[in-house]
């Protein structure tokens, strides 16, 4: 995985530069100099999504059964940047953010269902979002390239999307089961236990119809928001654009980032894929490419200072268990001391055999040298 990454990476340096390159560096800095304020409010817009799509994650769980919304928050501005700014396929930031929640008191059933309902939720509103984008797409510019390979993702996509919410079943609960047992007898194999709170927990989320119907709603409202970025950037270069317009840029945007989940922050995928849907609404590449950067300012503005916080909160977590592991090592090398003191006790020798004159008993002063004539 590790190799894949790091080749898809090179790809998509290499795709990113000759872009760059081919459209003139210097069109494409005054382009992005046109965004000015632009930026600042597609900055504030990437912050207020992310903590809007926290509230998503937080809804999924039952009442009084759950962190914080704070919490909540807080954790997803932690996926968030780990998952754009880091190798990790856009899945390692959810695994982080799964072990920090049950860190502050959530049960792990209950963390990594939460996590997994989560994700199934942004997942379906992301392909809503798509079919929207698809079908304004067909009004503006009817059958075509572009909407064929579209329609194409959207196939393959399905699919898939159906396949993830199975596993999360009681069908795919066997499955699992089956697959653990496979390498080890079901007795031994603990993981099985973990598997049937998990699954237990998964039940009882999606049971609660309201809430993820609630978590649903939040989700597409969000993806509809970042609509915003598109439309206020391209506007502020000079470009005027309708809202429907922007939004078949962003939601078909996100799905060629879906697409090239591979490669870290989509480097090059979303370059390529703005100049492509840019180009049906007659903006140039120049503009196109300022409008990634315009996004990849606002990745790293909101990215960098969530890096900072998952570091704050690994160190606070360390502190606080590094006391509790000195009490437990305190504890269990007392516990070795009082049973090696009775093992090796002498036991004790009759008086008959043994005269107490030619005998003394050994106190602790004449310990050590006792050893010594031992040695």
């Amino acid at each position: 995985m590790k190799r894949l990454t790091t080749l898809a990476s090179i790809v998509g340096l290499g795709t990113a530069l000759a872009l760059f390159l081919s459209s003139g560096v210097s069109d494409v800095t005054a382009a992005l100099v046109g965004a000015g304020w632009g930026a600042v409010v597609v900055v504030l817009a990437r912050f207020a999504a992310v903590a809007w799509a926290g509230l998503g994650w937080h809804v999924v769980f039952p009442r009084g059964a759950g962190p914080t919304l704070r919490d909540c928050i807080s954790l997803r501005f932690v996926r968030e940047g780990i998952n754009t700014l880091l190798p990790v396929a856009q899945v390692g930031g959810d695994l982080i953010g799964a072990r920090l929640l049950i860190r502050r008191g959530t049960p792990g059933g209950m963390a990594g269902a939460s996590m997994f309902v989560d994700l199934m939720t942004q997942a379906i509103t992301q392909l809503l979002f798509t079919v929207a984008g698809l079908l304004l797409l067909i009004q503006i510019t009817g059958d075509g390239p572009m909407v064929r390979t579209v329609a194409g993702g959207v196939l393959i996509a399905v699919p898939a999307l159906i396949a993830f919410y199975v596993i999360q079943r009681r069908s795919g609960h066997r499955l699992i089961e089956a697959a653990l047992s496979r390498f080890a007898a079901g007795r031994e194999w603990r993981a099985l236990g973990a598997v049937d709170v998990l699954y237990e927990n998964l039940r009882r989320l999606y049971g609660n119809r309201a809430r993820v119907g609630a978590a649903l709603l939040v989700h597409l409202v969000g993806w509809v928001v970042g609509t915003v970025e598109v439309w206020i950037a391209l506007n502020a270069m000079g470009y005027s654009i309708s809202f429907m317009d922007a939004l078949v840029i962003e939601s078909l945007a996100q799905a060629v980032r879906g697409a090239a989940f591979v490669v870290p922050g989509a480097i090059g995928a979303q370059e390529g894929g703005l100049i492509a849907l840019c180009a049906l609404f007659g903006i140039p590449p120049e503009a196109a490419l300022a409008l990634s950067l315009v996004k990849r300012v606002a990745d790293l503005a909101v990215g960098l200072p969530s890096l900072a916080l998952w570091h704050l909160m690994e160190r606070k977590a360390a502190a606080t268990a590094e006391p509790d592991a000195a009490d437990a090592v305190r504890e269990g090398l007392g516990a070795i001391r009082a049973r090696l003191g009775r093992r090796l006790a002498p036991a004790p020798l009759a008086p008959a055999y043994f005269p107490a004159a030619r005998n003394p008993a050994l106190s602790p002063d004449n310990e050590a040298g006792a050893l010594q004539k031992c040695a």
